[in-house]
């Protein structure tokens, strides 16, 4: 495109101060013919470029000025590249942090390029399962949500296979390092996290946004019923207090810490999403946390309680009860 050429035309002039016509078309791989139309065309749209003839001319800014395409300031470059450092990996980014250092004036150049090495970004989880969706199916669905093209979204959810179905795709949202895709499908909108999509396929037809829709907004809709059903119960207990680093570990936001009891322990309130999942999640404390209620977590932990003894339990060792 005309626009994207001119843009590349005038940072290249800016990096190298004076350019020929020959140069400009070696760099963008155009004609010549085309090169000097395009440095005529920043001419007349008022950007002060002029051309010098002679031995050792070309064209140049206007008193070798360079200017500043970005607008932006010293702090906000320094941001900008340490978000986008550590992603610079796929083509696309390597040369779009190209084309920003080629904007920036030379006093500010150091700081992006230093802040662009500042970081890596690790894609896989301390059990080294990916945790990012590959790039393909990021692009593609990228692609999807800008051009508002329906999808057929291959997903494999937990616990069940594999299987494709028609979404119109309304937006991307990354939370806490992990990147989902907001859709809208038969059964209304729903999330898909990046890393289970297994394909895209564009279907050409067009999305069906719902009337009004804000992604922020339903977002937060989304992450409300998320959460609806992560804190679905709450066991109130009491635990050892040398335990109690160890649980706050485990639990993160889901505890809540009460005042110490008069046994010297700690009364505590956990929210899980079910009974047995809840249970599962505190008895590896063993005998180190009591939960007082509700009784259905109680009765999973006396029911997990046997299976572990009946399973680990030590046999009687023969002859001992004649001991």
């Amino acid at each position: 495109m005309r626009a994207d050429r001119l843009v590349a035309t005038l940072l290249f002039l800016q990096e190298r101060g004076r350019v020929t016509v020959p140069e400009v078309a070696a760099e963008l791989e155009v004609s010549e013919r085309t090169a000097r139309r395009d440095l005529e065309a920043l001419a007349a749209a008022g950007i002060p470029v002029y051309s010098q003839r002679g031995r050792g001319g070309g064209w140049s800014l206007v008193g070798g000025a360079r200017t500043n395409l970005t607008g932006l300031t010293a702090d906000e470059i320094r941001a900008l590249f340490l978000v986008t450092g550590p992603l610079t990996a796929t083509p696309e980014l390597r040369t779009t942090l190209r084309k920003l250092v080629r904007a920036l004036p030379p006093t500010l150049r150091a700081d992006a390029e230093a802040a662009s090495r500042a970081g890596v970004t690790d894609g896989t989880d301390w059990s080294r399962t990916p945790v990012t969706a590959e790039a393909g199916h990021r692009a593609a669905l990228q692609r999807a949500v800008v051009e508002g093209t329906r999808i057929r979204l291959g997903y494999e959810s937990v616990g069940k296979p594999a299987g494709e179905r028609l979404a119109d795709p309304l937006g991307l949202v990354a939370k806490a390092g992990v990147e989902y895709l907001v859709a809208g499908t038969d059964k209304g909108l729903r999330t898909f996290r990046l890393s289970r999509v297994t394909s895209v396929e564009l279907t050409g037809e067009a999305v069906v946004r719902p009337p009004g829709f804000d992604l922020a907004a339903a977002w937060r809709r989304l992450a409300e019923e998320v959460e609806q059903r992560l804190y679905a119960v709450t066991a109130r207990a009491r635990v050892d207090p040398g335990a109690l680093p160890l649980l706050q570990r485990l639990s993160g936001g889901r505890l809540r810490v009460g005042d110490p009891l008069p046994d010297g322990w700690t009364e505590v309130w956990v929210d899980g999403p079910a009974p047995q999942a809840l249970a599962a999640h505190l008895s590896g404390l063993g005998a180190r946390i009591e939960v007082l209620e509700p009784p259905e977590v109680r009765r999973r932990l006396a029911r997990l309680g046997a299976e572990l003894t009946a399973l680990y339990a030590p046999e009687a060792a023969p002859g001992s009860a004649d001991r």
